[in-house]
């Protein structure tokens, strides 16, 4: 199988080179590229000075926008498989076969965290909760960590999400794919690692936030984004 991992970057020059040594030591059968998200750092420096594979976006688009931009590459590349791997370090190169073998039978696969055992109790853990809620409503679907990033998709998946009217790695797309692609949704169980360096962007106000757009988007913006993907056709 043809794969891609991709893993979009900003303001990761401290946790960069780490985790590609990573991967490389886990001696994966995989390519990957590293999506530049207009970093202000030296991420773009630390990709050069070691030659790795990257797309140097010119300004921050956001993970979404990130992300996509690694979906068109890999649907111009003919890749098979393409992974979501967090630049920071969270996210364990040991798993990566885990996901490419569960994704030859279905569409999208998960790594979720909390598949075998229970959620922490924690604000944002309600809000995990409140998602995987709003996805079994409207999909049918029960989803164990819906917030995680670690998220393997097929062939036909990524002509979707490279094609498709912005598309990120977020539940709401997951679940608008359920919807409306038919796409077959597992999750396979895995373990994360602390973030390697910096800061993450969600703090308790942005996980608030974020849990309540995914939510309500999920919820109610499903069907306006339907009729918008219509309206492009």
């Amino acid at each position: 199988m043809k794969t891609l991992l991709i893993i979009p970057a900003y303001n990761e020059e401290d946790s960069i080179e780490s985790t590609i040594n990573s991967i490389m030591n886990e001696g994966l059968d995989v390519d990957y590229l590293i999506v530049n998200d207009g970093s202000k750092d030296s991420t773009a420096k630390v990709c050069r000075k070691f030659h790795y594979p990257f797309l140097d976006l010119s300004t921050n688009l956001g993970l979404a926008g990130a992300f996509q931009a690694g979906m068109k590459y890999a649907y111009r590349h003919g890749y098979e498989c393409a992974i979501q791997f967090d630049a920071d370090g969270q996210h364990l190169p040991e798993y990566v076969h885990i996901l490419e073998e569960a994704i030859k039978s279905s569409d999208i696969v998960i790594g979720s965290r909390f598949l075998t055992q229970k959620k922490p109790i924690s604000p944002r853990m309600l809000g995990s909760n409140l998602i995987s809620l709003a996805i079994k409503i409207t999909t049918g679907k029960k989803l164990s960590d819906p917030t995680s990033g670690m998220r393997a998709f097929n062939k036909r998946m990524i002509k979707y999400l490279a094609l498709g009217l912005n598309f990120g790695p977020e539940p709401d797309t997951v679940s608008y794919l359920i919807k409306s692609a038919n796409a077959k949704v597992v999750e396979v169980p895995v373990k994360m690692a602390e973030r390697v360096a910096g800061e993450s962007y969600l703090n308790p106000w942005t996980s608030f936030v974020y849990m309540l757009r995914m939510f309500v988007s999920i919820l109610f913006m499903q069907l306006v984004r339907k009729r918008m993907e219509e309206a492009e056709k």
